[in-house]
Protein backbone atom coordinates (compact mmCIF):
# COMPACT_ATOMS: atom_id res chain seq x y z
CA UNK A 1 0.00 0.00 0.00
CA UNK A 2 1.39 3.41 -0.98
CA UNK A 3 0.90 6.74 0.77
CA UNK A 4 -0.92 9.45 -1.23
CA UNK A 5 1.55 12.10 -2.46
CA UNK A 6 -0.57 14.92 -1.02
CA UNK A 7 -0.42 13.55 2.55
CA UNK A 8 1.19 16.27 4.70
CA UNK A 9 2.11 14.04 7.65
CA UNK A 10 3.34 10.46 7.67
CA UNK A 11 3.00 7.87 10.44
CA UNK A 12 5.93 5.84 11.72
CA UNK A 13 4.77 2.88 9.65
CA UNK A 14 4.54 4.99 6.50
CA UNK A 15 8.03 6.43 7.01
CA UNK A 16 9.41 2.93 7.61
CA UNK A 17 7.84 1.80 4.33
CA UNK A 18 9.19 4.88 2.52
CA UNK A 19 12.73 4.26 3.78
CA UNK A 20 12.45 0.46 3.50
CA UNK A 21 13.46 -0.06 7.14
CA UNK A 22 11.66 -1.43 10.20
CA UNK A 23 9.83 0.89 12.59
CA UNK A 24 12.48 0.57 15.31
CA UNK A 25 15.06 1.93 12.86
CA UNK A 26 12.84 4.97 12.30
CA UNK A 27 13.09 5.83 16.00
CA UNK A 28 16.87 5.47 15.79
CA UNK A 29 16.97 7.83 12.81
CA UNK A 30 14.98 10.41 14.78
CA UNK A 31 17.36 10.23 17.74
CA UNK A 32 20.68 9.78 15.95
CA UNK A 33 20.32 11.29 12.47
CA UNK A 34 17.84 14.11 13.03
CA UNK A 35 14.96 12.67 11.00
CA UNK A 36 12.30 15.45 11.32
CA UNK A 37 9.41 14.40 13.56
CA UNK A 38 6.88 15.72 16.04
CA UNK A 39 4.93 14.00 18.78
CA UNK A 40 1.18 14.58 18.96
CA UNK A 41 -0.94 12.85 21.64
CA UNK A 42 1.85 10.36 22.22
CA UNK A 43 2.29 9.36 18.57
CA UNK A 44 5.09 10.33 16.19
CA UNK A 45 4.17 12.24 13.03
CA UNK A 46 6.60 13.11 10.24
CA UNK A 47 6.06 16.15 7.94
CA UNK A 48 6.37 14.68 4.44
CA UNK A 49 8.19 17.69 2.97
CA UNK A 50 10.77 17.70 5.77
CA UNK A 51 11.34 13.96 5.42
CA UNK A 52 11.92 14.42 1.68
CA UNK A 53 14.37 17.28 2.37
CA UNK A 54 16.13 15.10 4.97
CA UNK A 55 16.46 12.30 2.42
CA UNK A 56 17.91 14.67 -0.19
CA UNK A 57 20.37 16.07 2.35
CA UNK A 58 21.66 12.58 3.17
CA UNK A 59 22.30 11.43 -0.40
CA UNK A 60 25.81 10.03 -0.71
CA UNK A 61 27.98 10.11 -3.84
CA UNK A 62 26.01 13.09 -5.10
CA UNK A 63 27.72 14.71 -8.06
CA UNK A 64 28.93 18.16 -7.00
CA UNK A 65 28.55 20.74 -9.70
CA UNK A 66 31.35 23.07 -8.58
CA UNK A 67 33.25 22.53 -11.80
CA UNK A 68 30.20 23.74 -13.77
CA UNK A 69 29.61 26.86 -11.65
CA UNK A 70 31.35 29.81 -13.28
CA UNK A 71 34.32 31.21 -11.36
CA UNK A 72 34.56 34.99 -11.54
CA UNK A 73 33.05 35.41 -15.01
CA UNK A 74 30.94 38.41 -14.06
CA UNK A 75 28.10 36.52 -12.37
CA UNK A 76 27.58 36.12 -8.61
CA UNK A 77 24.91 33.59 -7.62
CA UNK A 78 23.35 33.75 -4.15
CA UNK A 79 20.57 31.60 -2.70
CA UNK A 80 18.78 31.28 0.61
CA UNK A 81 16.74 33.36 3.00
CA UNK A 82 14.61 36.37 2.19
CA UNK A 83 15.55 39.70 3.82
CA UNK A 84 14.76 43.34 2.91
CA UNK A 85 18.21 44.68 3.86
CA UNK A 86 19.86 41.90 1.89
CA UNK A 87 17.77 42.74 -1.18
CA UNK A 88 18.74 46.41 -0.90
CA UNK A 89 22.38 45.38 -0.53
CA UNK A 90 22.19 43.33 -3.74
CA UNK A 91 20.88 46.41 -5.56
CA UNK A 92 23.71 48.49 -4.08
CA UNK A 93 26.26 45.87 -5.17
CA UNK A 94 24.90 45.78 -8.72
CA UNK A 95 25.01 49.57 -8.95
CA UNK A 96 28.59 49.82 -7.69
CA UNK A 97 30.26 46.72 -9.18
CA UNK A 98 29.70 47.15 -12.90
CA UNK A 99 31.82 44.13 -13.83
CA UNK A 100 29.64 41.67 -11.88
CA UNK A 101 25.90 41.01 -11.82
CA UNK A 102 24.48 39.39 -8.66
CA UNK A 103 21.42 37.12 -8.89
CA UNK A 104 19.49 35.87 -5.85
CA UNK A 105 17.17 32.86 -5.51
CA UNK A 106 14.72 33.07 -2.60
CA UNK A 107 14.77 29.40 -1.52
CA UNK A 108 14.74 29.74 2.27
CA UNK A 109 17.68 28.97 4.54
CA UNK A 110 17.59 25.23 3.90
CA UNK A 111 17.41 25.92 0.17
CA UNK A 112 20.51 28.09 0.44
CA UNK A 113 22.38 25.37 2.29
CA UNK A 114 21.30 22.75 -0.25
CA UNK A 115 22.42 25.03 -3.09
CA UNK A 116 25.86 25.32 -1.49
CA UNK A 117 26.04 21.53 -1.17
CA UNK A 118 25.05 21.04 -4.80
CA UNK A 119 27.51 23.68 -5.96
CA UNK A 120 24.93 25.78 -7.80
CA UNK A 121 25.52 29.06 -5.95
CA UNK A 122 28.52 31.03 -4.70
CA UNK A 123 26.97 32.24 -1.42
CA UNK A 124 24.26 30.68 0.75
CA UNK A 125 22.21 32.95 3.01
CA UNK A 126 21.00 31.24 6.20
CA UNK A 127 19.58 31.78 9.69
CA UNK A 128 18.92 28.27 11.03
CA UNK A 129 18.44 28.04 14.79
CA UNK A 130 20.19 24.99 16.22
CA UNK A 131 18.78 22.61 18.81
CA UNK A 132 20.82 24.29 21.54
CA UNK A 133 18.54 27.35 21.10
CA UNK A 134 21.66 29.51 20.94
CA UNK A 135 23.87 29.05 17.88
CA UNK A 136 22.93 29.37 14.23
CA UNK A 137 23.90 27.54 11.03
CA UNK A 138 27.07 25.74 12.22
CA UNK A 139 25.42 22.42 13.07
CA UNK A 140 23.29 22.42 9.93
CA UNK A 141 26.34 23.07 7.73
CA UNK A 142 28.31 20.33 9.47
CA UNK A 143 25.51 17.87 8.80
CA UNK A 144 24.80 18.92 5.22
CA UNK A 145 28.25 19.63 3.76
CA UNK A 146 31.31 17.45 3.26
CA UNK A 147 33.50 20.31 4.49
CA UNK A 148 32.68 23.23 6.75
CA UNK A 149 32.29 26.47 4.75
CA UNK A 150 33.43 29.97 5.65
CA UNK A 151 30.82 31.79 7.74
CA UNK A 152 30.57 35.56 7.35
CA UNK A 153 27.95 37.49 9.29
CA UNK A 154 25.58 39.70 7.33
CA UNK A 155 23.59 41.03 10.27
CA UNK A 156 21.71 40.28 13.41
CA UNK A 157 17.99 40.92 13.10
CA UNK A 158 14.94 40.79 15.35
CA UNK A 159 12.39 38.06 14.72
CA UNK A 160 8.87 38.12 16.07
CA UNK A 161 5.17 38.28 15.28
CA UNK A 162 3.53 40.87 13.03
CA UNK A 163 0.15 42.15 14.20
CA UNK A 164 -2.42 44.55 12.81
CA UNK A 165 -1.95 48.14 13.90
CA UNK A 166 -3.24 48.64 17.46
CA UNK A 167 -3.41 44.87 18.00
CA UNK A 168 -7.23 44.73 17.81
CA UNK A 169 -7.32 41.01 18.69
CA UNK A 170 -5.14 41.58 21.81
CA UNK A 171 -2.60 38.92 20.82
CA UNK A 172 0.16 38.66 23.41
CA UNK A 173 2.03 35.45 22.50
CA UNK A 174 2.16 32.47 20.15
CA UNK A 175 -0.28 30.69 22.47
CA UNK A 176 -3.05 33.02 21.26
CA UNK A 177 -2.74 31.53 17.77
CA UNK A 178 -4.93 28.64 18.93
CA UNK A 179 -7.88 30.95 19.61
CA UNK A 180 -10.96 30.51 17.41
CA UNK A 181 -10.90 34.17 16.33
CA UNK A 182 -7.27 34.19 15.16
CA UNK A 183 -5.93 33.33 11.70
CA UNK A 184 -2.25 33.47 10.81
CA UNK A 185 -0.20 33.24 7.66
CA UNK A 186 3.01 31.20 7.77
CA UNK A 187 6.39 30.86 6.03
CA UNK A 188 7.58 27.79 4.07
CA UNK A 189 9.15 24.78 5.77
CA UNK A 190 12.53 25.54 4.25
CA UNK A 191 12.84 28.88 6.08
CA UNK A 192 14.54 29.72 9.36
CA UNK A 193 11.51 31.81 10.33
CA UNK A 194 9.27 28.73 10.12
CA UNK A 195 11.83 26.78 12.16
CA UNK A 196 11.70 29.42 14.88
CA UNK A 197 7.89 29.51 14.92
CA UNK A 198 7.72 25.72 15.19
CA UNK A 199 10.19 25.89 18.08
CA UNK A 200 8.01 28.47 19.87
CA UNK A 201 4.89 26.35 19.30
CA UNK A 202 6.66 23.20 20.51
CA UNK A 203 7.54 24.77 23.85
CA UNK A 204 3.99 26.12 24.32
CA UNK A 205 0.83 24.22 25.23
CA UNK A 206 -0.79 24.52 21.82
CA UNK A 207 -0.60 22.30 18.73
CA UNK A 208 -0.21 23.28 15.10
CA UNK A 209 -3.53 21.57 14.29
CA UNK A 210 -5.27 24.15 16.47
CA UNK A 211 -3.92 27.12 14.46
CA UNK A 212 -6.05 28.46 11.62
CA UNK A 213 -3.82 29.41 8.69
CA UNK A 214 -0.78 27.44 9.89
CA UNK A 215 -0.47 25.72 6.49
CA UNK A 216 -1.03 28.94 4.51
CA UNK A 217 2.46 29.92 3.34
CA UNK A 218 3.95 33.00 1.69
CA UNK A 219 7.47 33.20 0.32
CA UNK A 220 8.70 36.56 1.72
CA UNK A 221 8.62 38.49 4.99
CA UNK A 222 7.03 41.39 3.13
CA UNK A 223 4.29 39.12 1.76
CA UNK A 224 3.52 38.02 5.32
CA UNK A 225 3.27 41.67 6.35
CA UNK A 226 0.93 42.49 3.48
CA UNK A 227 -1.40 39.65 4.50
CA UNK A 228 -1.62 41.14 7.99
CA UNK A 229 -1.95 44.70 6.68
CA UNK A 230 -4.85 43.69 4.40
CA UNK A 231 -6.68 41.92 7.25
CA UNK A 232 -6.51 38.52 5.60
CA UNK A 233 -4.42 37.38 8.57
CA UNK A 234 -4.34 38.53 12.19
CA UNK A 235 -0.69 37.62 12.73
CA UNK A 236 2.40 36.29 10.97
CA UNK A 237 5.98 35.34 11.87
CA UNK A 238 8.41 37.85 10.37
CA UNK A 239 11.18 40.31 11.17
CA UNK A 240 10.75 43.71 12.82
CA UNK A 241 11.81 45.69 9.77
CA UNK A 242 8.60 44.67 7.98
CA UNK A 243 6.54 46.02 10.87
CA UNK A 244 8.38 49.32 10.50
CA UNK A 245 7.92 49.39 6.73
CA UNK A 246 4.16 48.72 6.88
CA UNK A 247 3.22 50.41 10.16
CA UNK A 248 2.27 47.16 11.91
CA UNK A 249 2.55 46.17 15.56
CA UNK A 250 5.20 43.67 16.56
CA UNK A 251 5.82 41.14 19.35
CA UNK A 252 9.56 40.39 19.60
CA UNK A 253 10.70 36.77 20.00
CA UNK A 254 14.49 36.91 19.68
CA UNK A 255 17.48 38.39 17.91
CA UNK A 256 18.96 35.97 15.39
CA UNK A 257 22.17 35.72 13.39
CA UNK A 258 21.86 36.01 9.61
CA UNK A 259 24.97 34.61 7.90
CA UNK A 260 26.61 34.15 4.53
CA UNK A 261 27.99 30.65 3.86
CA UNK A 262 30.77 30.29 1.29
CA UNK A 263 32.73 27.23 0.23
CA UNK A 264 36.37 27.65 1.25
CA UNK A 265 37.74 26.96 -2.21
CA UNK A 266 35.71 29.90 -3.57
CA UNK A 267 36.16 32.36 -0.72
CA UNK A 268 38.92 34.44 -2.37
CA UNK A 269 37.24 34.79 -5.74
CA UNK A 270 37.10 38.53 -6.58
CA UNK A 271 33.31 38.77 -6.93
CA UNK A 272 32.79 37.19 -3.50
CA UNK A 273 35.44 39.40 -1.91
CA UNK A 274 33.88 42.48 -3.51
CA UNK A 275 30.51 41.59 -2.00
CA UNK A 276 32.01 41.10 1.47
CA UNK A 277 34.01 44.35 1.15
CA UNK A 278 30.78 46.23 0.46
CA UNK A 279 29.55 45.28 3.93
CA UNK A 280 32.30 47.41 5.48
CA UNK A 281 31.48 50.53 3.48
CA UNK A 282 29.71 53.54 4.99
CA UNK A 283 27.05 53.47 2.27
CA UNK A 284 25.94 50.00 3.39
CA UNK A 285 25.97 51.05 7.07
CA UNK A 286 23.70 54.00 6.31
CA UNK A 287 21.39 51.66 4.42
CA UNK A 288 21.19 49.30 7.42
CA UNK A 289 20.59 52.24 9.77
CA UNK A 290 17.59 53.35 7.72
CA UNK A 291 15.70 50.15 8.58
CA UNK A 292 14.40 48.98 11.96
CA UNK A 293 15.40 45.73 13.60
CA UNK A 294 19.00 45.28 12.42
CA UNK A 295 22.31 45.12 14.26
CA UNK A 296 25.36 45.20 11.96
CA UNK A 297 28.05 45.21 14.65
CA UNK A 298 29.22 41.74 13.47
CA UNK A 299 28.59 42.39 9.80
CA UNK A 300 31.42 41.35 7.48
CA UNK A 301 33.24 39.39 10.18
CA UNK A 302 34.17 35.71 9.90
CA UNK A 303 32.57 33.42 12.49
CA UNK A 304 33.71 30.10 13.91
CA UNK A 305 31.88 27.46 15.99
CA UNK A 306 33.32 26.79 19.44
CA UNK A 307 33.92 23.14 18.60
CA UNK A 308 35.09 23.75 15.04
CA UNK A 309 36.21 20.56 13.32
CA UNK A 310 37.11 20.25 9.69
CA UNK A 311 35.22 17.42 8.01
CA UNK A 312 37.56 15.87 5.53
Amino acid sequence: MTTPANTKFLTTKEVARLLNVNEKMVYSLVNEKGLPATKVTGKWLFPRRLVEQWLEAHILNYKHLDADLPADDGILLLAGSDDPLFQKTLSLFNSKCKDTVAFFANLGSMGGLTSIRRGVCHIGVCHLLQDDNNEYNFGFAEQELDRMPVFVNFSRREQGILLQKGNPKNITSVTDFARDDIRIVNRPLSTGTRLLLDYEIAKSKISTKDIAGYHTEVSRHLDAGLEVLSGRADAAPAIRTVAGMLGLDFIPLRWERFDLLIRRERFFEPSIQNFISLLHEEEFRRLAGSLEGYDVSLCGKMLFPDNFKDKE
